[in-house]
C-alpha cells in the first residue's frame, strides 16, 4: 500500500510561563491509501495537537510531516494553504458547511476559488452515493444532522483529496446516523483510495476502522 501522510519523529512543545510543556511526544505515524484510522484519547491528551500538525496548522517542534512522500510541514503558509486546498478534505463536528450556500453551491465554491470548471458528473455521482441528491438545492439549516454530515463528506471528497481529516464527525448524531455516516466514510475511503484520519470519542464506531491509535499524555500508541 502507498503511504499518503506520514509523521517522522514529530514532537510539539509549548511554553507555559517558564516551563516547557511537551504536548506531543516524539511520534512516528503513517496512514496508507484506503485506510480509515481512528484516533482516540481523553480530553487534553494531544489529539487536537496531533491533528493540527498533520493538517499543517501548527509547525512541529521537531520532525516533519510528509504528504505523498513530499515535505509538507516545512513549506511556508501560502504553500501549505495550496496543499490543503487541493490535497486535504476536512469534515468537522458540526459539518463544515457555509450557512448561506446550498449543498450544490458548497461544492462549486471549490471551483470558484481555484478557477476551474465544475465536474458535474462527479458531483452527481457523489450526491447519489451519499444519498443527498434530492437535497442539493437546500441550505444547511434545512437539513437534519445526518444529512449535513453526508453533505460534508460529499464536499470533502469532491476535489479528490489524498487525505481526509474528520474531527468528531458523529458527535452531534444519534447512534443510527453515526453508524451510517462512518460506514459511508469507510466505504468511500476504500473505494477512492483515500487516507482518512478520524478523531472520535465514540468507541462504538471503531469496528469500522482499519486501525485505532490512542493518545494519552502526548504519547501515540497503536491499539492491537
Amino acid at each position: 500500500m502507498k503511504p499518503v501522510i506520514e509523521m517522522i519523529n514529530v514532537s510539539k512543545d509549548f511554553l507555559q510561563g517558564d516551563n516547557v510543556i511537551r504536548a506531543l511526544k516524539q511520534t512516528n505515524f503513517t496512514a496508507y491509501e484506503g485506510e480509515l484510522i481512528a484516533i482516540i484519547g481523553p480530553s487534553g491528551s494531544g489529539k487536537s495537537t496531533f491533528l493540527t500538525i498533520l493538517g499543517g496548522l501548527q509547525k512541529p517542534t521537531t520532525g516533519k510531516v510528509l504528504i505523498n512522500g513530499k515535505p509538507f510541514s516545512e513549506l511556508d503558509n501560502n504553500q501549505k494553504s495550496k496543499i490543503r486546498l487541493n490535497e486535504i478534505g476536512f469534515i468537522l463536528q458540526a459539518s463544515n458547511l457555509i450557512p448561506f450556500l446550498t449543498v450544490k453551491e458548497q461544492m462549486v465554491l471549490y471551483n470558484n476559488i481555484t478557477k476551474t470548471k465544475p465536474n458535474q458528473a462527479w458531483m452527481d455521482e457523489l450526491f447519489v452515493k451519499l444519498g443527498v441528491d434530492k437535497l442539493k438545492n437546500k441550505y444547511p439549516n434545512e437539513l437534519s444532522g445526518g444529512e449535513r454530515q453526508r453533505s460534508a463528506i460529499a464536499k470533502a471528497l469532491y476535489h479528490n483529496p489524498n487525505v481526509i481529516f474528520a474531527d468528531e464527525p458523529t458527535a452531534s448524531l444519534d447512534t443510527n446516523k453515526a453508524y451510517e455516516v462512518v460506514k459511508l466514510l469507510a466505504k468511500e475511503t476504500k473505494e477512492q483510495k483515500k487516507a482518512t484520519i478520524m478523531v472520535t470519542h465514540d468507541e462504538r464506531l471503531l469496528e469500522y476502522c482499519d486501525k485505532v491509535y490512542v493518545i494519552v499524555d502526548g504519547i501515540l500508541t497503536q491499539r492491537t
